[in-house]
């Protein structure tokens, strides 16, 4: 389905934001039977949802702040999100070393014992105390850190997280649009007629009986400026922003830091040869229309941070990658950035029409975050079949025994040809629907013209055809991490390769 064309001129969910929040609630949606209709004026994910730290995690600095029950919340989110789609999303252990000016050592480890125990935990390890001079972690740090910690939490390739949500919601009969902007929503006859312009330019009308409000940094502008609806809630916005560096260490831990500032800092291990490192919490002022962008000084502070507790040190001049986002959080009106809630809330107004909007959260909690949406929005429709998410895989998820091993070793077994880098890149980005994208594919050479190192015809085909992509920005950091690495002009080649082969 192109974003050219609405596919329908009536719905009973207009949704209007292809984030994380607006694709889980449309999944929940259409899994239930109701009419849906996502509408993005850009790319699915193509902000705050693909610019995060990349964690499934219950948020442990947020015990800081007494915030248990989200916690608790994220932390079985958690457990639900591991099983969900383990090709995207697998477990990792985080190693924190003990610094001077942390709290004690027994403090920190009363602090990690109500995270292991806050919610119930079946696929993580316990946290523990480590030996840093006998730990694999402990020989990429300076050597004054001799004790630390160690804990689980989760990692998941965030885009892809979003872009499978939409796959399940269009193939439970959702229509998910691309590239097109709701204009406005305005009451009319019982139901909301909401204006919408595509692609091309070409505008159009929708009729919905209830409007979700899921434009994430968005989300009072569109109500202030879209909408005839007031509120008296409203998000703020803090920038988030990270680098990414060649490989500071050669094992699959993680690590946390927590600076003398109070503020945290992850190094991760991310797409083989390289290291994540985030994120920073800056009051972000700028119109949410402009591109995030991170600037020097937060460079240079993951940079002295970094330097702080590796022996290995790093420079502005070695980041090979960069990218911010714009995280709209509930304004609480807390006194700074870090200890605003990273939980939500959701404002139904019914002084006519319907019309849901959704305020703050964070990608651990969403698919909680769409079946309460539902749950409020599908007895005003009628409708009233039960939450199914909870147990429920995820496109290209429902891997044997759940196990990403055994299943590429069955990708193996059945695709012998492909190169062994290729196969597992293939495996962990699209799971089971790998059978899709590579049907009747007997060779290497049945794959097409390789376009750039690494992609081929046949994936960006797939690309093109199932999962919403138009441009080289699409496939190279949203569908995929193909663009590290890759030549100066690559994604300009790659553009130029698409507009001389209309997607079909």
């Amino acid at each position: 389905m192109t974003a050219s064309a609405v596919p329908q001129d009536r719905c009973d969910l207009l949704i209007v934001g292809g984030g994380i929040n607006g694709c889980g609630i449309a999944r929940d949606a259409a899994g239930r039977g109701l009419k849906v209709v996502v509408c993005e004026q850009d790319d699915l994910a193509a902000h705050t949802s693909s610019a995060s730290t990349k964690l499934i995690h219950g948020g442990l600095r947020y015990l800081e702040y007494y915030e248990f029950g989200l916690v608790r919340k994220a932390l079985r989110e958690r457990e639900l999100l591991l099983a969900a789609a383990p090709h995207i999303m697998w477990p990792l252990r985080f190693v924190m070393p003990h610094d001077s000016h942390l709290r004690p050592a027994w403090l920190i480890r009363l602090g990690l014992f109500l995270y292991d125990h806050l919610a119930r935990r079946q696929r993580l390890p316990a946290s523990t105390g480590v030996d840093l001079q006998r730990h694999p972690a402990g020989a990429a740090l300076d050597p004054r850190f001799v004790r630390g910690f160690e804990y689980s939490d989760g990692w998941v390739d965030d885009a892809r997280l979003v872009v499978l949500n939409a796959l399940d919601a269009r193939e439970r009969g959702a229509s998910v649009l691309t590239q097109t902007r709701c204009e406005s929503v305005r009451r009319d006859s019982g139901e909301w007629l909401a204006t919408l312009r595509t692609g091309d330019g070409r505008p159009c009308e929708l009729r919905a009986r209830i409007v979700v409000n899921a434009t994430g940094p968005w989300a009072s502008r569109f109500l202030r400026n879209r909408s005839p609806v007031a509120s008296d809630n409203g998000v703020r916005l803090v920038r988030g922003s990270h680098i990414v560096v060649p490989a500071l260490f050669d094992h699959q831990y993680a690590y946390i830091f927590q600076g003398p500032d109070g503020r945290i800092t992850f190094a991760i291990p991310f797409e083989q040869d390289y290291t994540l490192i985030g994120t920073t919490d800056v009051e972000h002022a700028d119109d949410p229309d402009l591109p995030a962008r991170i600037g020097e000084d937060e460079v240079d502070y993951l940079c002295r941070m970094i330097n702080r507790y590796f022996r290995a040190h790093i420079a502005p001049a070695d980041v090979v990658w960069r990218y911010s986002g714009v995280r709209p959080l509930l304004n609480d009106r807390s006194p700074d950035a870090p200890s605003v809630t990273r939980d939500y809330m959701l404002e139904l107004d019914t002084d006519g029409a319907p019309l849901l909007s959704v305020f703050g959260g964070k990608l651990t909690t969403y698919r909680k975050l769409a079946e309460e949406v539902v749950d409020r929005l599908a007895p005003l429709l009628g409708n009233k079949r039960a939450a199914w998410t909870a147990l429920a895989p995820l496109p290209g998820g429902d891997l044997p025994g759940g196990s990403f091993e055994l299943f590429l070793a069955q990708a193996g077994d059945q695709w012998p040809w492909l190169p062994e880098a290729l196969r597992e890149r293939l495996a962990r980005a699209y799971g089971t629907r790998m059978r899709v994208l590579l049907e009747g594919a007997r060779g290497v050479r049945d794959l097409g013209a390789e376009v750039l190192p690494g992609l081929y015809e046949r994936e960006i085909g797939y690309l093109r055809r199932e999962e919403w992509a138009r441009t080289a920005e699409d496939i190279l950091w949203r569908r995929s991490k193909l663009g590290l690495g890759q030549a100066p002009g690559a994604a300009g080649r790659l553009d130029e390769w698409l507009a001389a082969r209309p997607a079909g």
